[in-house]
């Protein structure tokens, strides 16, 4: 691609869709503009979503999209994980009246913003405080609406994202009170993958798994109140499931880093920045390294968390640029 080109950025998840103007050159993004944030349950589809951005524009839009889903992106048809709309590749030129599009998975794209981002969007976390190594692989575990998990490989100068759907790895207890939540949640779901659990709507099966182990009566709260809740300390029992969740967040980090060959690992999705003052003080750390005969290892990985506003809109726009450089 020659000299610089906007684009529509476009980040589909299970309650937001965001979308943004970038603007493009030489592989890199260069900028994200007029900004949108819209509720996906407050629009039909995808096309209707689009509309009212572009509405909003005063202008039409650009006609190239780069599009991240949170959804394995296969098929004729796709569906999104926590969300009830359906996205069918073929038509998306016709019903959106772009040229040219890009779709990507949803931490694909977060892979991709990693790739970009400079160090003052990295905030240290735990391991040493060093920046990741040149080449390597980093992995990347985002907790949201669900779990996201990718890869990104550093490589002779280049970067290569891998998406995956790590997020629904079977949930491995570690002590005798996972266990016990194992076993109040395995009545509920039929398998008990990690996101059940490390996740927005996780804190909620924690909760009231904490309550029926100790037997008490458990505060009602929507996913929302029950957070801000947490929090704030303003209910011991949600505190609780908020320090189980810090825990079992360290763990999973720890394995998919194992399971991939991370040399780093990147904390992302809309609760790691809310987390972001709470994961240094918990026992997130404790448990990322807690890997028997390969903790030595473990300790040396550094762990940061992406700060960027707006990585799934970024990183869409990236893998965009990469695929049209």
């Amino acid at each position: 691609m020659s000299g610089s080109e906007r684009i529509v950025a476009v980040d589909l998840g299970g309650t937001h869709a965001r979308f943004a103007i970038a603007t493009i050159d030489d592989g890199r993004v260069l900028a994200l503009e007029h900004e949108a944030t819209l509720r996906t349950a407050e629009h039909a589809s995808l096309q209707t979503a689009w509309q009212s951005y572009a509405a909003s524009l005063g202008a039409p839009p650009p006609r190239a999209a780069a599009i991240a889903i949170a959804a394995p992106v296969t098929g004729e048809v796709i569906k999104l994980t926590n969300n009830p709309w359906i996205i069918r590749p073929a038509q998306i030129s016709g019903t959106l009246g772009v040229d040219r599009h890009v779709l990507v998975n949803d931490f694909g794209a977060v892979g991709h913003a990693v790739a970009q981002v400079g160090p003052e969007h990295l905030r240290h976390l735990c391991g040493p405080d060093r920046p990741f190594d040149a080449e390597g692989a980093i992995s990347i575990v985002g907790p949201g609406t669900g779990l996201g998990v990718g890869l990104l490989l550093r490589r002779e100068g280049g970067a290569h994202v891998i998406e995956t759907e790590g997020g629904h790895i079977d949930f491995a207890p570690l002590d005798t009170l996972e266990d016990a939540i194992l076993a109040r949640l395995r009545g509920r779901y039929r398998r008990v993958s990690v996101e059940r659990i490390v996740s927005g709507p996780g804190l909620a099966n924690i909760h009231e798994a904490l309550g029926a182990i100790e037997g008490r009566p458990v505060a009602t709260f929507d996913d929302k109140a029950l957070w801000t809740a947490a929090l704030a300390g303003e209910d011991s029992l949600a505190a609780a499931a908020l320090d189980r969740f810090c825990l079992i967040l360290g763990a999973v980090a720890g394995d998919i880093a194992l399971a991939q060959g991370g040399r780093g690992v990147v904390i992302a999705g809309g609760l790691g920045l809310r987390l972001a003052d709470r994961l240094p003080r918990s026992g997130f750390a404790l448990r990322f390294r807690a890997k028997g005969r390969f903790e030595a290892r473990m300790a040396e990985i550094p762990v940061k968390l992406i700060t960027h506003p707006q990585p799934g809109l970024l990183g869409a726009a990236a893998a965009f640029a990469q695929e049209n450089d």
